[in-house]
């Protein structure tokens, strides 16, 4: 399991829907080892904190096996061309990682980096800011259908965090999945 980036962006202004909102969605790729405070990664904003960012959601891990999916449904929506790549942090996550699934990751379970640790503490539900960020209005309903949601973690270690970076897994108590939980709240949602 590995981080195969590390990404952040500062709140800002995006059209979405012919308004102008504030967002921390966009994020790019960062170079070398940043902090990992209590309230997230240094150099990162969140917008609405009624939704995202706290102790509870610090930092989103989305996993990059889920990336093909969304380059080519993004193509299909006729928003970016065929062969056109999508950037890590595309999702608006803070780490784009590898190896780790929805379906395997527990509420609980512990990500231990060789400086830091992060708990799992649940889904990300998406909002209409996701839509705007893969530029098509069905993106959010995709989103929940597929399960493909990933997760926001706290931080139970402070340290840093670089891209490249292995990580493990210790596990929590195991009693439910990100992918159950996020199952149980959006059924009916659609």
């Amino acid at each position: 399991m590995q981080v195969l980036s590390l990404n952040t962006a500062r709140a800002e202004p995006m059209l979405i829907g012919g308004r102008e909102v504030l967002t921390g969605i966009r994020k790019r790729p960062a170079s070398g080892a940043l902090a990992v405070k209590p309230l997230g990664i240094e150099g990162d904003e969140q917008a609405d904190l009624s939704v995202h960012g706290g102790l509870s959601k610090a930092v989103y891990a989305y996993p990059s096996e889920h990336y093909e999916f969304w380059r080519t449904v993004r193509a299909q929506a006729q928003v970016a061309g065929w062969e056109e790549p999508l950037a890590w942090g595309a999702m608006g996550e803070n780490l784009s990682l590898s190896g780790l699934l929805e379906g395997d990751a527990y509420i609980g379970d512990v990500l231990v980096f060789p400086d830091c640790e992060l708990a799992i503490s649940e889904p990300r539900y998406p909002c209409f800011k996701f839509n705007g960020a893969m530029g098509f209005n069905k993106a959010v309903k995709m989103m929940s259908q597929s399960g493909w949601c990933g997760f926001y973690l706290a931080v139970r270690q402070p340290g840093s965090i670089a891209a490249g970076q292995s990580f493990t897994v210790r596990p929590g108590p195991r009693e439910v999945s990100v992918a159950e939980i996020f199952r149980s709240k959006m059924k009916g949602k659609d």
